[in-house]
C-alpha cells in the first residue's frame, strides 16, 4: 500500500532565524538603530523585507530581538558579574567584561546598548526609550548586588549602593565610546583598573 505524505502546510522559512537575528545584532551594534537602514539589515540577514516583517515584525521589533540577544550572548558578561562572591569582584569583573566586549576582534567597536541610539531622533525614539530601560535595569540589578554587599558587610555601612552601580555602569559607558574611538583593549582595561582604585574599603 502507497503512503502519500501531505505537503507541509504553510511555506518553509528557507533561512536560519538565529543566524539572521544574529547579523542584524552586528548591523545595529555597527551602525546604531537610525543607521542601519532595512536594506542593510535584509542584505545581512541574508532574506527579504517580507521575510524579515513575517519572522521578526518591524525595524523597532527587530531591533527589541536584537538586543535581547545582545544581552544573552555578548553581554552576558554584565549577568556573570553579579554572581562573584564579593562587591569588588563585580565590579572588577563587570568592568573587565565591558572592556572585553567592546574591542572585542570580529565585532562592532564599543557596546550596542550605548551606541544603539546615541544619535536617535523621532523615528528612533522607541530604540532610545528600550535602550534606557536596558541601561536602567543594568543599574538596578549593580544596586540591589550591591545593597547585598551592604547587608552582609561586604560594603562599609556608609557605602550608596546606588551611587556605586552608577558610577560603575558610568565607566562602562565610557569604555564604550573610548573603545569606539580606537582605545585599545589594554588601555581600556587600565581605566577599569584606575577607577577601581577608590572601591570603599570593607
Amino acid at each position: 500500500m502507497e503512503i502519500t505524505r501531505k505537503a507541509p502546510i504553510g511555506r518553509p522559512r528557507g533561512f536560519d532565524a538565529d543566524e539572521a537575528l544574529e547579523r542584524a545584532m552586528m548591523v545595529f551594534w555597527e551602525q546604531g538603530y537610525e543607521g542601519a537602514s532595512l536594506t542593510d539589515l535584509t542584505r545581512a540577514m541574508g532574506i527579504t523585507r517580507k521575510s524579515m516583517y513575517a519572522a521578526f515584525g518591524n525595524k523597532e521589533e527587530l531591533f527589541r530581538k536584537a538586543l535581547e540577544r545582545y544581552t544573552e550572548g555578548p553581554a552576558a558578561y554584565a549577568a556573570r558579574a553579579l554572581e562573584k562572591p564579593s562587591a569588588r569582584e563585580v565590579a572588577t569583573a563587570f568592568l573587565a567584561g565591558s572592556v572585553s566586549t567592546t574591542t572585542r576582534p570580529g565585532c562592532p567597536a564599543g557596546c550596542l546598548g550605548v551606541q544603539g541610539s546615541l544619535a536617535a531622533g523621532d523615528s528612533g525614539r522607541a530604540a532610545q526609550d528600550a535602550l534606557i530601560a536596558w541601561r536602567d535595569d543594568g543599574r538596578a540589578r549593580l544596586r540591589h548586588r550591591f545593597q547585598q554587599a551592604v547587608d552582609e558587610g561586604d560594603l562599609p555601612p556608609g557605602a550608596d549602593p546606588e551611587l556605586l552601580a552608577r558610577y560603575v555602569m558610568t565607566v562602562a559607558n565610557g569604555i564604550a565610546v573610548q573603545a569606539v574611538g580606537g582605545a585599545t583593549h589594554s588601555e581600556l582595561q587600565q581605566v577599569a583598573d584606575a577607577a577601581l582604585r577608590n572601591w570603599p574599603p570593607v
